[in-house]
């Protein structure tokens, strides 16, 4: 990380474009949205079928810790907490956190509002391989199934994102000068072609077949559990960990590339570190709860009109306020049609649809 800026560069707080009248520190914007977190997974936690109150929530988690003798709480519930619940929230608040911070990240790369991991690929590649698994286990793929077991679905998902991703960059140096634009055009062209042949393989499947592509496609966190929470963790963690060491060079890069680079920024190192650590959270959670929409789109928006535009705030504010977004989709989509449970996608996408029309109107006002 520390190769992306090459020289010293002026402070980004004097660049006109991340100019902005709120004075928001990232330790004040943290802790806002830690605590805001802290309150969404408590009450998602307590919300479900079988409620749990916080008094219960608080015994069955000092009894666990060793710091209360008696266990003063039905035995049901603690196992409820423990084996289905818990694990559910920490994979949608994991999840959330790279689908935001991914799509903040490539927002400030391709320097695009509408810009998230659907643009290099990861997404639709992984997409393609998980219905290309789904289509052809048993004959051609029985021996990665009974290996990976549960998991050769995630696997098979995880392994197109990544291909499709290095696919579009290797693409971008090969037909222009690897920049952003070229990136950016690659990145259209391999998503067609994919979504082309997905479509292909999605008319040769069998009802069967066609009802688990759907579902898939349409993103869950019912299947989690804590080797689910467990894989998907340090993928996730790497990628808010190291990505806000970038937010320097994307504050510059506000300016455009040949001014980015004039002030030391190493453009070839950013794109590889941005698309590697965005490829692999937003792949990794794809792989295990599928396509989830209009998280890494509209969350990046919502924290800049917050917070302000400064990379700094709304790279860590974006994995944050992800988490906090899929957290409570989460929760309304397994309560809202109880017994049965709401595909989360369909409720992000029409939830974000509005939401995101919203800002784009409210900004345009702004401006006039």
């Amino acid at each position: 990380m520390t190769e992306t800026i090459r020289k010293p560069y002026r402070d980004t707080n004097t660049i006109p474009a991340l100019k902005s009248g709120r004075k928001v520190s990232v330790t004040g914007a943290v802790f806002l949205l830690g605590f805001i977190l802290l309150g969404c997974v408590i009450f998602s936690a307590c919300t479900g079928a079988l409620p749990i109150s916080l008094t219960e929530l608080c015994q069955i988690v000092l009894f666990k810790s060793g710091f209360a003798e008696t266990a003063a709480f039905e035995e049901q519930k603690s196992l409820v907490f423990w084996i289905i619940r818990l694990p559910r929230v920490c994979l949608g608040v994991l999840v959330g956190a790279a689908l935001g911070i991914g799509g903040a990240s490539l927002q400030g790369l391709f320097r695009n509002p509408v810009a998230d991991s659907g643009l290099i690929g990861v997404t639709s590649g992984a997409s393609l391989f998980a219905i290309l698994m789904i289509l052809f286990n048993a004959r051609y793929f029985g021996i990665i199934s009974e290996t990976g077991g549960a998991y050769a679905l995630a696997l098979a998902a995880f392994t197109g994102a990544a291909f499709t991703t290095f696919l579009v960059y290797q693409l971008s140096r090969f037909t222009g000068e690897g920049n952003v634009t070229t990136m950016l055009l690659c990145g259209i062209a391999v998503n067609a072609f994919a979504g082309a042949i997905t479509g292909l393989m999605t008319y040769m499947a069998t009802d069967e077949q066609l009802r688990t592509i759907t579902f898939w496609n349409l993103g869950s966190l019912g299947g989690a559990t804590w080797t689910s929470v467990t894989a998907v963790a340090p993928f996730v963690l790497c990628t808010v960990f190291f990505m806000p060491y970038l937010s320097k060079a994307l504050n510059l890069l506000v300016l455009g590339e040949s001014q980015a680079a004039a002030l030391g920024v190493n453009m070839n190192t950013l794109k590889k570190q941005i698309v590697l650590l965005a490829t692999m959270g937003v792949g990794a959670s794809v792989a295990v709860a599928g396509g989830i929409g209009f998280v890494g789109l509209v969350v990046p928006h919502i924290i800049r009109s917050a917070f302000g535009p400064d990379h700094k705030i709304v790279l860590v504010g974006s994995a944050l306020g992800g988490a906090i977004v899929l957290t409570l989709a989460d929760t309304v989509s397994r309560t809202l049609v109880a017994p049965s449970e709401l595909p989360i996608g369909i409720l992000t996408a029409l939830l974000g649809t509005p939401f995101f029309l919203y800002i784009l109107w409210d900004q345009k006002r702004r401006r006039i």
